[in-house]
């Protein structure tokens, strides 16, 4: 019977899985730029067809690159409605962060059994990247509430 060799299956293993995780971030990278390549070139498409047919191009809904969008769901959405659907992720990706940093720093505060008992602060990372993010989501909410006219103060 064949079996594995951990001092051959180990080392192997604790290197691919972050050349694993480097390659797929790359590849979905490049899958989100030809994706929104080809959503672009669609829509320009669409515009050629409709002017074809007679459409006043200024009733056209704009490019998705004129409208400073990054996300493809928001790209027809006006400026304010996407800063406010922007918001609510960002406050969805805080709130989960804190609760993430909470709970490690609680967790690592309750099963720490060596003499350092400040073991919890490591819990303070996410927390507080969690409440960047909540402090973000109000920045970009707050800017989305103000009249399209209005001075900033």
């Amino acid at each position: 019977m064949i079996g594995f060799d951990n001092d051959f299956f180990v080392p192997i293993m604790i290197f691919m899985i972050p050349i694993v995780a480097i390659i797929g971030g790359v590849s979905a990278g490049v899958v989100k730029m030809i994706g929104q390549q080809r959503l672009l070139e669609l829509a320009q498409r669409e515009r050629i067809a409709a002017i074809e047919r007679g459409v006043d191009p200024a009733k056209l809904p704009p490019f998705p690159a004129q409208g400073g969008h990054d996300d493809i769901a928001s790209m027809y959405m006006s400026p304010q409605h996407a800063a406010r659907h922007r918001a609510s992720h960002l406050m969805t990706g805080g709130l989960v962060t804190l609760a993430a940093g909470i709970g490690l720093g609680i967790m690592l505060g309750l099963i720490t059994e060596t003499s350092d008992k400040n073991v919890w602060s490591v819990g303070l990372i996410p927390g507080l990247v969690g409440v960047a993010l909540i402090v973000s989501s109000r920045m970009v909410r707050r800017s989305a509430d103000e009249p399209a006219g209005a001075p900033r103060a």
